[in-house]
């Protein structure tokens, strides 16, 4: 059985370099607020794996982003593990995840699945409300499901995570089309909010069977500055 600090220690990415990530001059720069309400912290528990499983969400998901062995994968929320577990079979032995979440008492029971499936090429780490704190140049996907409406600074979020991508890497996000207070974000608002921090979208398709839509975003040539940020009108966006 893996001890924790080995399990903590399995992700060769220089993890350490993210207590410095954003700087200490980044930190104190403005960025907008978000224009929109903000859900609360639900259950980490989606729903049971097994009827996840039913319809084969986490397959589906990750075919539609062609997850492949050797791959470094990024799951942002992970919650009790429902995808870290499954992208750390995808990737195989040669591939990488990274499962990170504000909920210490979830990563602690996270961890202890880890330790009890063996999953070697496993990392666990917390993340913070606005930072999710991912070494740089890293990731070939970020993996954000059912979780993108509860962050409370999405633009200093998005804007943090840019960095964190390969050249070619790219950020897939499952959520609902419904109000954000609700759970959910309407697709055209989620695709303007992700525009003003710098990236582009992809990929886009309605799933039902995936309890909402599938949207895939690559970063742009360029990130603007914080304060250059102008913040999505709601109202707008959604009325066309």
């Amino acid at each position: 059985m893996m001890s924790r600090p080995f399990l903590l220690a399995t992700l060769p990415l220089a993890l350490a370099a993210c207590d410095g990530f954003g700087g200490a001059g980044e930190g104190s720069q403005r960025f907008p607020e978000p224009d929109r309400p903000v859900s609360e912290a639900s259950s980490s528990q989606f729903s049971t794996e097994d009827q996840r499983d039913s319809v084969g969400e986490a397959q589906k998901v990750m075919d539609l982003a062609e997850i492949e062995p050797g791959m470094t994968v990024a799951d942002i929320g992970a919650g009790n593990g429902y995808y870290t577990v499954r992208l750390a079979e995808r990737v195989g032995a040669n591939g990488r995840v990274l499962a990170q979440d504000i909920d210490q008492q979830a990563l602690d029971r996270l961890a202890r699945r880890v330790e009890r499936y063996r999953l070697d090429n496993v990392s666990i780490q917390r993340g913070e409300f606005a930072d999710p704190r991912l070494p740089a140049d890293s990731f070939d996907r970020i993996f954000m499901v059912h979780m993108y409406h509860e962050i409370e600074q999405p633009y200093e979020f998005l804007w943090r995570m840019w960095p964190a991508l390969k050249e070619d890497g790219q950020i897939v996000i499952v959520d609902r089309d419904r109000p954000t207070d609700q759970h959910g974000i309407d697709p055209l608002l989620l695709s303007c909010e992700l525009e003003r921090v710098g990236y582009e979208l992809v990929a886009f398709k309605d799933a039902p069977e995936l309890s909402g839509y599938y949207a895939q975003f690559k970063a742009a040539a360029n990130r603007p500055e914080p304060g250059e940020i102008k913040p999505c009108r709601s109202d707008n966006v959604t009325q066309g």
